[in-house]
């Protein structure tokens, strides 16, 4: 079935890298398919990872990005208790490990309640709403600066495309992840 080039070469890069999303989505989704709850939350390996949390993770990540792209650095900072430095942070030593943190450790596994379908259907409401947002940003070009926090160069930026590239390289990779933990369990991949 042949399909309609966009009209713009903006326009066919939006579609593009939309289309890699995807794409890399249903790499990483694939590798759940056919699994009950208590495979998806599974450690199959030394890995505290699960393929429910997988999904899960990349879904908050996603979200984070396109509030990053939508509302600016604001919409991921990442605050330190008063009296923490990153070095305790890193070192396990922090007196208080911030919400954000918690959060983000959570984000890797099923927390009691919840179901792979929740999961699933979270990351799928995810996805429209990128799509949302992307198809609604007038240039790709569009920069913010990244927030401040150790991953970060200091003063560096990220562009739409930038956050869409990224996006879809850490998608990817977990979805090689992924395959590695299902392939532990019962020997399927998402291929």
């Amino acid at each position: 079935m042949a399909t309609t080039a966009p009209h713009s070469p903006a326009a066919a890069e939006r579609a593009e890298l939309l289309a890699a999303l995807a794409t890399a989505r249903a790499a990483l989704t694939g590798t759940v398919r056919g699994l009950d709850d208590a495979r998806a939350a599974a450690r199959p390996t030394v890995s505290a990872l699960c393929l429910g949390g997988l999904v899960k993770h990349v879904a908050a990540m996603e979200e984070s990005w396109m509030r990053f792209v939508t509302d600016g650095p604001s919409a991921m900072a990442h605050e330190l208790p008063e009296g923490v430095t990153w070095a305790d942070l890193a070192a396990g030593t922090a007196r208080e490990v911030p919400r954000w943190a918690r959060d983000h450790a959570d984000g890797f596994r099923m927390l009691p309640g919840e179901t792979l379908a929740g999961i699933l259907a979270g990351y799928e409401r995810v996805a429209a709403r990128s799509e949302e947002i992307v198809a609604g940003v007038p240039d790709l070009s569009a920069a913010h600066p990244l927030p401040e926090a150790p991953w970060h160069e200091p003063g560096a930026g990220r562009s739409v495309r930038g956050v869409l590239a990224h996006l879809i390289a850490e998608t990817a990779q977990h979805a090689g992840h992924a395959d590695i933990l299902r392939e532990t369990l019962d020997g399927r991949t998402s291929g």
